[in-house]
């Protein structure tokens, strides 16, 4: 069944509605990426849903339906020194705004997954769980996963002893034990994430006891 929360707000002033959701909040290195996306009104897709009940594939051949039915769409990113600089929930916030003016197209209401954009000037509503109820904002998600999941694939041919292909950032037993035993990198990883400082302080136990 297709989500359509965002159905009860069209009206004669309400034509585009964009829908913002963000991927890699949790993760311990990488950017945080967000995405914004307007569907057309009569737009259904049964397969669209929040992308963390998707499979890679599926979410792969999904981001390529989006992109060529979307009447607008766009991404934003926020490096790991932001993140550390801002914190998380801050630069989950900058990304969504940047993504939806990277779309480049005007819209007249927000839905996002439970997070309140006081710089957006238009009416906005944060909704728990949104992008498990709203086509557009699980949209959303499947296009910061799979731009995030895309970057990951660069960053695990820089830092291959990571394994960052394998575990997207987020903080598997074999990524801590990784951190434990090469550090965090700079410009990688996010310091102010405490399994991150953690790793650090490990290093330089293991430093003194030589």
């Amino acid at each position: 069944m297709s989500l359509d929360y965002e159905k009860q707000y069209y009206s004669e002033k309400v034509k585009f509605i964009a829908g913002c959701d963000e991927a890699g909040r949790g993760c311990l290195l990488g950017p945080v990426v967000a995405a914004a996306v307007i569907l057309p009104q009569d737009y259904e897709n049964d397969l669209i849903n929040d992308s963390k009940q998707l499979s890679e594939k599926k979410r792969e051949k999904l981001f390529d339906e989006i992109v060529n039915h979307a009447i607008a769409w766009g991404v934003g990113v926020v490096p790991p020194e932001k993140i550390d600089e801002i914190n998380i929930l801050n630069a989950s916030k900058l990304a969504m705004e940047m993504a939806l003016m990277n779309m480049k197209h005007d819209y007249d209401f927000v839905l996002t997954d439970a997070v309140v954009l006081k710089n957006v000037k238009k009416p906005l509503e944060a909704i728990i769980k949104g992008d498990a109820k709203a086509q557009c904002i699980a949209a959303a998600s499947i296009i910061a996963k799979v731009t995030r999941d895309r970057m990951c694939i660069v960053m695990d041919k820089l830092y291959p002893e990571y394994k960052i292909l394998k575990n997207k950032g987020y903080g598997t037993k074999d990524h801590l034990e990784a951190l434990k035993k090469y550090g965090p990198v700079k410009g990688l990883h996010r310091f102010s994430y405490a399994p991150v400082q953690k790793s650090m302080i490990s290093k330089i136990s293991l430093f003194d006891e030589n």
